[in-house]
């Protein structure tokens, strides 16, 4: 077994829900841009809709395309950054893509299936949503924030 890496501080579930609400809002205006108005614009210029089913696959693909970059490789999303939490391995290290596209697809089911995966925080013994669980990656404080505040357990 490897030597146990210091204490890792998690941000509260308050936390993390309040930092997915204003992700939530930040989203709305990226699929606004990259969703709706390309919709738009091919409505009224070209006078054809698309089908319900194309216009889904588009706004899973720009989400999907949002949460990869940002939640690979150590980067943070704006929502993330505001709220000091950052996105890494349960050992501590950097999300791969791979990884990534994991915790975003199980992310749907979590979410969708009566916000199952965000109540599983409250019985699971590290409070990890159960997509994080499942893919192997977790949700910790960064920067001066994590230095400040008790280790929770």
């Amino acid at each position: 077994m490897t030597p146990t890496a210091a204490p890792v501080r998690r941000p509260s579930i308050t936390r993390r829900l309040a930092s997915m609400l204003y992700e939530c809002l930040l989203l709305f205006g990226i699929l606004a841009a990259l969703l709706v108005l390309p919709h738009f614009l091919l409505g009224a210029l070209a006078h054809r809709l698309v089908t319900p089913i194309i216009v889904q696959a588009h706004a899973f693909i720009v989400l999907l395309v949002y949460c990869l970059w940002f939640w690979s490789n150590g980067r943070q999303t704006l929502a993330m950054k505001t709220w000091r939490i950052r996105l890494l391995t349960r050992d501590g290290q950097p999300v791969r893509p791979a990884q990534a596209l994991l915790r975003y697809l199980l992310c749907w089911p979590s979410i969708i299936l009566g916000g199952v995966g965000i109540l599983w925080a409250l019985v699971d013994r590290e409070r990890l949503f159960l997509h994080d669980r499942l893919a192997g990656t977790q949700l910790v404080l960064s920067g001066e924030l994590a230095k400040r505040l008790p280790t929770s357990g």
